[in-house]
């Protein structure tokens, strides 16, 4: 078993908690069941905002989740790149797996596709791509 890392992003319509937690859920629900994830198996979560993103902290959705109210959790800022995707939420999973990297599904949903068209087409069943 090793630690690997686990990615995935999406994006919120508005700057409110109602909608910073629906998108992080939904983010989240779908790398667990995409990756088969044992709550367990997880070592900590490193949970990113773009700067106007400030409401509530993405870490809190996480936490209601069944039996993540034991995982380390830290939420940070994202960095302010001109012309980068706004009102984006990114996180990183540190999970303990037998998977290699290429089994392991990251995650972009919504405008979040566009930071990752690979691996987004894979997580919604496309084709793997060797980029």
């Amino acid at each position: 078993m090793k630690v690997r890392g686990l990615r995935g992003a999406t994006t919120v319509t508005e700057n409110t908690p109602d909608a910073i937690t629906e998108a992080t859920l939904e983010l989240m629900e779908t790398i667990i069941e995409k990756n088969e994830i044992d709550v367990d198996d997880v070592a900590s979560v490193l949970l990113t905002m773009t700067p106007d993103l400030n409401a509530i902290f993405p870490a809190r959705a996480v936490r209601s989740l069944e039996g993540w109210q034991w995982v380390p959790l830290m939420c940070a800022p994202e960095i302010d790149v001109p012309g980068s995707l706004h009102m984006c939420v990114r996180v990183l999973i540190h999970i303990n797996t037998t998977k290699t990297q290429q089994e392991l599904v990251h995650v972009y949903l919504r405008k979040a596709e566009v930071l990752r068209p690979d691996i987004a087409s894979i997580a919604n069943g496309g084709l793997r791509v060797n980029c």
